[in-house]
């Protein structure tokens, strides 16, 4: 294709003729006799054409077809003459699609089957038959079998269909009677084959006719074929093959065997044929094709077949090799033409749809009014889109066409068309593809890289959108887009983001789609439109064609078509039409009429009145012609199929369905027991543009291209539930690949074979030559080339709708494999979709609950898994771990991720660490990237959209992410808010900047500051459906939504000299609310003011603190107003407010709102909420617990929110980071939620239909849904720290470890996860800085608060299970920063930071003696400081005999060394190297006793501190080395990681290339046996691990929250991870290169085995919170809070009884969890107590239980 071409197709340009379309088939016709060459054909049938079709796929993505019109030609075709014709069209067919070849004839020396014309046209039969009768001969037979068809334009003669004259021709039912009329036809034939051909030779002689209509008579179907194959051909090189084969000495004594091989004619050779065929194959055929693609063999005649595989085996084998040789050559010839790059790939695209318009224009006729405002649109200056729209087969797509054509003639200039009939082609099938190919096409014509299109949905839609503004005067820019309804991969609030809903200047854009006035699922993309649009201009109703149009039409249709019809057959083509005018019927009607002969009967001419019955005629006529079984399971299983089947997979589908095959080779054995492809071949050309080619999957498939065909064929195919089932079920065998790879599939012979072939044994089984179906495909090199995409989108579907629930089970919903391809091939709500789709149809509980945890469980880590599928196994282990007893289903899946997993993911958690699903967390929606200040549900509660720096929607029935706009301003978002129609969202930043945001296209404008001059921020919004109003504390100015422009401005109506403005609410522009305050926030007393139409201002409303407007009734509201609740009524005739009802005992309230059913006002105060039912008056007291919780105001008017579940059972509430839910029964404190790891924002309330749910937004950057019905479900604990680990410690003996934050340490058993033990000795807040965890793990040295404490631990043999842990020793000592053992755990080191004289800081260490197992005093050995700069680890030797001391002196950097165990100081080196910079890091070479790296931004610098020498720098060495000090790793802050030597500094093994990842945290280290290299990225969140011995990256683990702490286990198969949520992660590194050996490990550990479990959970009893001195502070807590709040509760009770001990156990049983400060209460009413001061009010070291 030339550049001009080129440019014309891209262009779009319809008024030139367009070159054809490349295709994706290779398609060859086989031409041959019937038996001469049936070795030959059915050899390549089984062997090379499998060869052949893998072949194409493989290298070229292409289909291999074969057309053996020898194979598979039923009867019906013999009996009404259409074999020729079939031939015929068949090998047009390969010639317009094929790639390639598309020719190959086999000859040999019979020149094969002779048959009269079908149709002769009429002049030319008379001039025969009066030729006949002028030489005497009786023309009856003509007379009787050719029957003359006037409505054939010109006339014909047709030759009659043999079973209308003999009727028993085809009744095979009575073998006799068939095979005489058989033998009667046969003699007839021969009869008029004579009586023809001695006419027309007669009328050759007389100059009648010439030689080519006269050959004619006497040529073989083979000659035909060969004619119109080769002869007729331009180029044979590229298309045509020809093999010939002569076999010598064939012996003619066996006539029966010979006459397979040769012409015989009584009993002799037939000369004529002989004559024919020599000059066919010797002379004709060599003259014409090239002699390299023509191939002859010379054969013997031998044993009694003549030819067979046996005897001719060097034959076949040679004949096989060069035939696959050649046609895979012509294959690659025709490529290697190709345009296979991206550039022609989109020229195909394009010229797919430009020949469909052609098409498409080339049989429109009518609709002028419609043209004309088509024309009117595209010449005018509409800036919206035009909808054609109608119902289903109204003509829109041929009226859509028409309209694109006609605009070159119409427009002037040289328009840049873009044209799409959406749904025809793979890339015009899915959203995404689509707008992909648009978007090229747009660039190509501007000339600007295509490179710079994006992939991802949502910058490709703003690409797009920009793209559109490239249109010029010169060259407008047309967009047609026919049937947006076929478009799949966006739904819901994403379907038509894309479409702008304002068209910049020279752009126009006409979509069509679909409307059918009583269904709103069918109509759901016009009805979004008229949403979105709301111009009714823009809407354009393509009706019907009405009868006259509709008859005009059909009467020029018949004219193209060289039809006409009889004067009873139009009426009945008239009533027809008047019952019915949509040009789908119109199209049916036509189909019909064209079969139609003038001497047909009445009967078999008459019409169905509606599409529905025109389509059922149809189905009913192919299944006649083509056999009913075939037919209707062909048929049937396109319909089953989900997103259709492509052409391939029918044809492998009916080739395993031995229902069909028994009914076509009911008479004969084929070669292989596959279908001939031929005959769904024939079904697909009887149904033309009805079945359409899309892509589903990454394939090309066939499905219905109207509804109604769809419709129609559920309802003749499907009435029975077992035929259903049958289909269901054979589809799903497909997909699994039962029968596939070589695998015989078993079937048995019919009765009718077994009799007719002798078999013996009536069963046997078959290759069908159908595909295996793996889950992904491996290339050569063994890596993953792609995943079965078909195999993902059908088989769950097929397996539920065939009821194979255990197939199901086994093979995907609990398959590891399948779920881990899946997850990373498919989007994950297209996992979770199989999910619901099988829990919609299982019946049984316990299977449905196990399907439902899964799903939970992977809908949980979505937010992981989608971006991480790799994660698959540790996310299902670290969340059903818990569940495995009892649900077999979920145990064998997590066996399944130990096993299997490890080949993905070599960190496999060690016990349950994640949410288990089940509880009351129901989704967990994650995408921003800072706190979520916001949300608002849509008004019909199926959207949620949040607010951070962008906009993210998700859909709450699936969790997905619909929507994600991030609008690129500086700031964070707040003041959400949602327009009435749903059509808009508005929010404003903190940097005042507006975002008003097209929730239905997703376009977003941006206002500046509006208040500038005022100097003064925003302080809110409110937003109507067609205007944004923007408000400060001085005034407010009014945006229109559309325009972007102000078109109004309020500050002289809503200013107010002395307040200021607090909120606005708007109703309509006349009508809103004003709410005024001080600006004081001390000041309570504020002011509501209404206007109403006119601009009449009401009388001022005075409230204290808290007002709640009616959501529906605005005229009824609820205020705080002199310490009661009172309910106010609007008069707006009066403009007067109207107290209505006085509700009591408000006290001071700080926010009030109105449940969601309006039955109830809820108050917020300091210590809890106060429900008043609005009906009965009463007040609930709801009270948070007494632990230092408080609410607060976050700004006037707004604090914590208390929502109501459904029939106000429950009451819930948001606190820090809780959820408390209260009994609305009796005010009881029922459950506090752990919700959140931040403060939660905002909590709302759904209650709607279904749902009983409260949804929550944190700044921990998360959006949750929790569901009310579970919320006291079991729920599985995973124990965590209230803040974040600082530190791991771990006793490699015991199996423990220590971890310290902020407030407490943690004593955590490695085995189970579970914190044993948590220890804090201040009560008022301890302050923890250090924890050191000694190697047998019976004591722990903590720094709390200025102290060290070292805690004994019960023994677990000798103590009894209860003991304490106790603090065994307490000294003073301030500001420790580090705390280590030395010494075999006997010398504990203390280093702490000092300032001495004034302001010079010093380096404090202590060396203490700690005698751990003895009975002798722990006592100060040693206490030094030297001076420093910045206060850097103490550091030991290797050999542990020396502490260096990294401190600065006389300016300059300086080691002080001191000796282990006396604390003497050494002597002082001062840092001397080459290129000296400042360090970040020191410590201690291994196996070298004495020496010590300093670690700087570039190298490290290692010294002896013995011998003071500066030994060496090692480039790029960041300060992590092996065991044996060998090997270093490297790692840049801006990524990459290599393994260096530490001898030179030489780059070993590279872990990660130098990319770009970004400045981040960086962590990395090897594990304690140095195997594996662990690397942390702050950015990515994940944690890769690498083998050492080969750099393979074995593990890549996102972590759930940000990575604090991290450490290996001694024996170096764990690695330990602390986070910021506090929760202690241990993973194990099960390296698949070690499989048996991890896998065991694995199987081993308590967590995979339920009942070892509970035996550990009983070994290790619930934590208490070790607190010392703790009782006296609980009980004065509890009698202070106990007066305050119960004054507050109108509870004078309230007090201490003696001792105090009633009380603390009464109020201790309430509390549950614990929180960031005040009081902090385990789940065993323990409590820590933190004061403003942070220490201790005792000063006591004994421990006590706080029960």
């Amino acid at each position: 294709m030339d550049d001009r071409t080129i440019d014309r197709v891209f262009s779009g340009c319809l008024v030139e003729e367009l070159p054809p379309v490349s295709s994706k088939i290779v398609r060859i016709f086989t031409s041959s006799t019937f038996t001469d060459t049936a070795l030959e054909r059915n050899t390549l049938m089984a062997e090379v054409y499998p060869k052949i079709k893998e072949y194409c796929r493989e290298k070229h993505g292409l289909e291999f077809q074969v057309v053996d019109m020898r194979w598979g030609v039923r009867d019906e075709a013999t009996d009404d003459h259409m074999t020729t014709e079939l031939c015929m069209r068949e090998i047009i067919n390969c010639q317009r699609l094929s790639m390639g070849p598309n020719f190959v004839v086999f000859l040999g020396q019979k020149y094969g089957y002779r048959p009269i014309p079908t149709i002769i046209m009429a002049s030319e039969l008379i001039m025969l038959k009066e030729t006949l009768v002028q030489m005497g001969v009786d023309t009856y037979l003509l007379d009787l079998w050719y029957k003359k068809d006037t409505n054939a334009v010109p006339n014909v003669f047709i030759l009659q269909p043999i079973s209308t004259i003999l009727l028993n021709f085809n009744n095979k039912r009575v073998p006799k009677l068939q095979s005489q009329d058989q033998a009667i036809w046969w003699d007839t034939l021969n009869k008029m084959q004579k009586l023809l051909r001695k006419a027309v030779h007669t009328c050759f002689l007389n100059g009648q006719v010439d030689h080519d209509a006269m050959h004619n008579y006497f040529m073989s179907v083979t000659e035909r074929e060969v004619i119109n194959g080769v002869l007729n051909v331009e180029n044979t090189k590229a298309h045509c093959l020809a093999y010939v084969r002569y076999i010598n000495n064939i012996n003619l004594q066996n006539i029966k065997k010979a006459s397979n091989f040769i012409d015989i004619i009584n009993r002799g050779i037939d000369q004529e044929a002989s004559r024919l065929l020599g000059n066919l194959r010797d002379e004709r055929l060599p003259n014409k094709i090239e002699a390299t693609n023509m191939q002859k063999y010379t054969v013997e005649w031998m044993g009694r077949e003549g030819i067979s595989s046996d005897t001719h085996e060097e034959y076949l084998s040679g004949f096989l090799a060069h035939f696959y040789k050649n046609i895979t050559k012509l294959v690659d010839r025709a490529m290697r033409k190709e345009d296979s790059s991206a550039q022609g790939v989109i020229v195909t695209e394009i010229l797919q749809h430009l020949h469909a318009c052609n098409g498409s224009v080339k049989v429109f006729y009518g609709r002028e009014h419609s043209l004309e405002l088509g024309k009117e649109y595209i010449l005018g200056p509409s800036d919206k889109p035009m909808i054609l729209y109608g119902q289903g087969g109204c003509g829109k797509t041929s009226l859509l066409a028409k309209i694109a054509a006609m605009c070159f003639e119409w427009i002037k200039s040289t328009p840049l068309l873009i044209l799409r009939f959406l749904g025809t082609t793979p890339d015009s099938s899915a959203l995404t593809p689509m707008l992909i190919s648009l978007c090229q096409q747009i660039s190509y014509n501007f000339m600007l890289p295509m490179e710079d299109i994006p992939d991802d949905l949502v910058p490709l839609t703003a690409h797009f959108k920009n793209l559109l503004t490239y249109g010029s005067v010169d060259q407008p820019l047309l967009v047609f887009l026919d049937s947006v309804d076929q478009l799949t991969g966006a739904s819901g609030a994403n379907k038509l983001t894309w479409l702008p809903s304002k068209l910049p200047k020279y752009c126009k854009i006409i979509i069509s789609c679909v409307y059918e006035p009583n269904d709103d699922e069918i109509s759901a993309d016009y009805l979004l439109l008229r949403r979105i649009l709301d111009d009714e201009k823009a809407f354009l109703e393509v009706t019907s064609l009405g009868e006259q149009l509709a008859t005009v039409v059909i009467r020029r249709w018949l004219v193209a078509a060289n039809r006409d019809v009889n004067n009873y057959q139009w009426r009945v083509v008239c009533n027809g039409l008047a019952e019915c005018s949509l040009p789908i019927f119109v199209k049916l009607v036509f189909a019909e009429i064209c079969r139609w002969k003038s001497y047909s009967k009445q009967t078999d001419t008459l019409l169905a009145t509606n599409v529905r019955e025109s389509i059922f005629k149809l189905f009913e006529r192919i299944e006649i012609q083509h056999g009913s079984l075939l037919v209707t399971h062909a048929l049937a299983y396109i319909t089953a199929a989900k997103s259709g089947l492509s052409e391939t997979e029918l044809e492998d589908l009916i080739s395993l369905d031995d229902k069909v095959l028994d009914d076509v080779y009911q008479y004969h054995l084929p070669p292989v027991r596959r279908i001939p492809p031929l005959l769904w071949t024939r079904i697909r050309n009887d149904l033309p543009n009805y079945l359409s080619e899309r892509e589903a999957d990454g394939v090309s498939v066939l499905s219905w291209y109207h509804r109604q065909f769809r419709d129609a064929a559920n309802e003749r195919y499907f009435k029975d539930e077992g035929m259903s089932i049958y289909f269901h079920s054979s589809i799903a065998d497909y997909f699994l690949g039962i029968w596939g790879g070589g695998n015989p599939k078993p079937f048995q012979y019919t009765e009718i074979q077994k009799h007719r072939f002798g078999l013996k044994d009536k069963n046997a089984a078959a290759d069908r030559k159908v595909p295996l179906q793996p889950l992904v495909y491996v290339g050569k090199d063994g890596k993953i080339s792609r995943y079965n995409l078909r195999k993902f989108g059908e088989l769950p579907y097929h397996l539920v709708r065939s009821m194979r629930f255990k197939d199901l089970y086994d093979n995907v919903l609990f398959n590891y494999k399948w779920l881990h391809a899946k997850i990373s091939s498919c989007p994950l709500q297209s996992c979770l979709s199989d999910f619901e789709d099988a829990c919609a149809h299982v019946e049984d509980r316990e299977s449905s609950r196990e399907i439902m945890l899964v799903a939970d469980a992977l809908r949980l880590g979505g937010a992981i898994l989608m971006n991480h599928p790799q994660m698959l196994a540790p996310q299902l282990i670290g969340r059903l771990l818990p569940e495995i007893g009892g649900n077999p289903n979920v145990k064998r899946l997590l066996e399944q991720c130990d096993n299997e997993g490890i080949e993905h993911q070599a960190l496999i958690p060690s016990y349950h660490c994640l949410h288990t699903p089940g509880g009351p967390l129901k989704y967990s929606l994650e995408g921003h990237q800072f706190a979520v200040f916001g949300f608002c549900l849509t008004a019909d509660y199926r959207y949620v959209i949040s607010i951070s720096n962008k906009f993210i929607t998700w859909d709450l029935s699936t969790s997905d992410l619909c929507r994600d706009v991030t609008p690129g301003i500086e700031g964070i978002l707040q003041g959400l808010c949602i327009s009435p129609d749903n059509r808009y969202a508005a929010a404003y930043s903190n940097i005042n900047q507006i975002i008003l945001l097209n929730m239905l296209t997703n376009e977003y404008s941006i206002f500046e500051h509006p208040f500038v001059a005022k100097r003064t921020g925003i302080c809110g919004l409110s937003l109507l459906n067609m205007h944004l109003v923007v408000y400060c504390g001085k005034g407010a100015v009014v945006y229109n939504s559309i325009t972007g422009e102000i078109d109004n401005n309020l500050d002289d109506i809503v200013a107010d000299k002395e307040m200021q403005i607090l909120r606005m609410t708007f109703y309509t522009l006349d009508e809103f609310d004003v709410i005024y305050w001080t600006g004081n926030l001390d000041d309570i007393g504020m002011r509501l003011v209404r206007w109403s139409k006119g601009g009449v201002r009401s009388d001022e409303l005075e409230f204290q603190g808290a007002l709640v407007i009616h959501a529906i009734n605005q005229d009824k509201l609820y205020a705080c107003v002199e310490n009661n609740v009172i309910e106010i009524r609007f008069n707006p005739e009066e403009g007067k407010w109207v107290k209505k009802r006085i509700y009591e005992g408000c006290d001071k309230l700080i926010q009030l709102t109105i449940s969601q059913d309006d039955k109830f006002a809820i108050g917020t105060f300091m210590f809890g909420y106060k429900a008043w039912n609005l009906e009965s008056g009463k007040m609930s007291i709801l009270l948070l617990p007494d632990n230092g919780i408080r609410n607060i105001s976050t700004k006037p008017l707004e604090s914590n929110s208390c929502v109501m579940s459904r029939d106000n059972i429950y009451a819930i509430a948001g606190v820090r980071k809780n959820l408390y839910i209260w009994d609305m029964s009796n005010g009881e404190l029922l459950k506090n939620l752990d919700a959140h790891f931040g403060r939660i924002i905002k909590i709302q309330s759904l209650t709607i239909g279904n749902w009983n749910s409260v949804i929550t937004s944190s700044i921990d950057r998360t959006v949750k849904v929790w569901n009310i019905n579970n919320i006291f479900e079991q729920v599985h604990t995973i124990d965590r720290h209230e803040l974040q680990i600082d530190g791991i410690s771990i006793s490699p003996e015991r199996n423990i470890a220590a971890t310290a934050t902020r407030n407490c340490v943690g004593i955590w058993d490695l085995r189970t996860g579970r914190m044993i033990d948590k220890l804090a000795d201040s009560p008022l807040g301890a302050i923890v800085t250090q924890a050191v965890i000694t190697k047998n793990g019976k004591y722990v040295a903590t720094a709390e608060s200025g102290n060290i404490l070292i805690w004994k631990f019960p023994d677990p043999i000798l103590d009894p299970p209860d003991s304490p842990t106790l603090v065994i020793f307490k000294e003073a000592q301030d500001s420790i920063k580090q705390l280590f053992f030395i010494e075999k755990d006997t010398i504990l080191i203390a280093v702490s930071k000092i300032v001495v004289a004034g302001a010079e800081m010093r380096s404090l260490v202590k060396g203490r003696k700690v005698t751990l197992e003895t009975e002798e005093e722990d006592r100060l050995l040693y206490e030094f400081d030297y001076p420093i700069k910045n206060l850097r680890n103490l550091t030991p030797t290797s050999d542990g005999s020396l502490l260096v001391g990294p401190g600065f002196e006389k300016l300059k950097d300086t080691m002080f060394i001191f000796n282990a165990k006396t604390g003497l100081l050494m002597h002082k080196v001062v840092l001397k190297y080459p290129n000296f910079k400042d360090y970040t890091t020191i410590l201690a070479v291994p196996k070298r006793a004495t020496q010590i790296a300093f670690i700087d931004s570039d190298k490290g610098n290692i010294i002896d501190v013995k011998t003071k020498r500066f030994i060496r720098s090692v480039p790029k060495w960041g300060g992590r080395c092996t065991k044996d000090g060998k090997y270093g790793l490297y790692a840049p802050g801006r990524g990459g990681l290599e393994l260096i030597e530490l001898k030179n500094g030489k780059t070993i093994r590279t872990f990660i290339p130098k990319v770009a990842e970004g400045v981040f945290t960086i962590i990395t280290m090897f594990n304690k046996t140095d195997e594996y290299v662990l690397y942390y990225h702050g950015g990515r969140k994940t944690l890769r691990v690498f083998r050492t011995s080969d750099a393979e990256r074995i593990a890549e683990y996102r972590v759930s929250a940000e990575l604090s702490s991290i450490e290996s286990t001694t024996d170096g198969k764990s690695v330990v991870l602390g986070t910021m949520d506090g929760c202690l992660t241990v993973l194990a590194i099960a390296d698949p290169g070690n499989g048996a050996v991890v896998r065991e490990y694995l199987k081993s550990l308590p967590s995979r085995d339920p009942e070892k479990t509970k035996r550990l959970a009983k070994r290790c009893p619930p934590f208490y919170f070790r607190t010392a001195a703790k009782l006296a502070a609980l009980a004065a807590r509890v009698k202070r809070g106990s007066i305050g709040r119960g004054s507050l509760a109108g509870d004078s009770t309230s007090g201490i009884e003696d001792g105090g001990i009633s009380i603390i156990s009464s109020v201790a049983s309430s509390f549950v969890e614990t929180t960031e400060e005040g009081v902090t209460i385990s789940s065993d009413g323990t409590e820590t107590i933190k004061s403003d001061g942070g220490e201790s009010s005792s000063g006591s070291t004994k421990t006590l239980k706080g029960k």
